[in-house]
């Protein structure tokens, strides 16, 4: 058995606490940085792989963090929408206009969900870098610029006036943001307006459809990783799931009052400028 002096002790003490530390301060970053970007159309998976890549939280036990703070944010959207989910789930049986939402859901869910479960592995193995995700973001950038310039007149301004054809519409468009660096609401909200719908009405329901997507995403990769799941992570996995909970309900807020008066070129730009920067320092 090796001892330690006191005051060596005491130093090893000392470093574990910084240590532990310094991990929550990760924790808590990147919980901002899933929170704020996880419904914002500039893609939370490629900011959280370029955050850990810098912060050196990108091994397998930071994989399924980013998973356990993405089920977070997702959890921000039910309670901002908790009446209107529970009223859809109370009436499903009464309501047409609930019957059509939950369909139009399982509609739009359909694409990701298969082309997500037959392409995992490849997708995890080969794009998950931040190469791709950079050149992902400058190209998404232009691809919202020139949304922006040539989108038709909307003709569908609520989330109940949707038929299954918008559904699926919005559903192949999803299957996009499999691609790092895409972004799921970009590809949901920008494709739900190049479809004709109202700008709120797009972001709304792309809202509404990442409950199921993300839920399902989420469930499946913890099942996957479930072997890295320690007890001992649970203030670091705690840390991160509440503040990406909080800061995506502040950004769930904002977010829709700023498309009711604003388009998305501010996001493009964003994107562009963003992802060069990404590209120069990491190539």
């Amino acid at each position: 058995m090796v001892h330690c002096s006191r005051v060596e002790c005491d130093f090893l003490t000392i470093t574990d606490y910084l240590m532990d530390l310094i991990l929550l301060l990760k924790a808590f970053l990147l919980g901002i940085v899933e929170g704020a970007t996880e419904f914002l159309p500039v893609s939370s998976t490629g900011h959280l792989i370029i955050a850990g890549d810098l912060l050196n939280f990108n091994d397998d036990r930071g994989k399924v963090f980013e998973i356990v703070i993405q089920l977070g944010a997702i959890l921000a959207v039910c309670w901002e929408y908790r009446t209107r989910i529970a009223h859809t789930l109370v009436s499903m049986k009464t309501e047409a206009a609930s019957q059509r939402l939950a369909i139009n859901l399982l509609i739009a869910f359909m694409p990701a969900a298969v082309l997500g479960l037959t392409f995992h592995h490849a997708i995890k193995e080969y794009l998950f870098s931040p190469i791709t995700v950079a050149i992902a973001l400058i190209m998404g950038g232009f691809a919202i610029l020139l949304i922006e310039k040539y989108a038709p007149q909307p003709d569908t301004f609520t989330v109940d006036d949707m038929d299954w054809k918008h559904a699926l519409k919005v559903g192949f468009a999803q299957s996009l943001a499999l691609f790092p660096g895409v972004s799921r609401a970009g590809a949901t909200i920008l494709g739900g307006v190049m479809f004709r719908l109202e700008r709120k009405t797009a972001t709304e329901f792309s809202f509404f459809l990442a409950i199921p997507i993300m839920f399902a995403a989420t469930v499946f990769d913890v099942y996957k990783g479930r072997d890295l799941l320690h007890a001992a992570d649970f203030d670091v996995f705690a840390v991160g799931f509440v503040v990406a909970f909080f800061s995506a309900l502040v950004v769930v807020r904002g977010l829709l009052r700023y498309v009711a008066h604003h388009d998305f070129r501010a996001f493009a730009w964003y994107r562009i400028v963003f992802g060069t920067l990404v590209l120069a320092y990491f190539w």
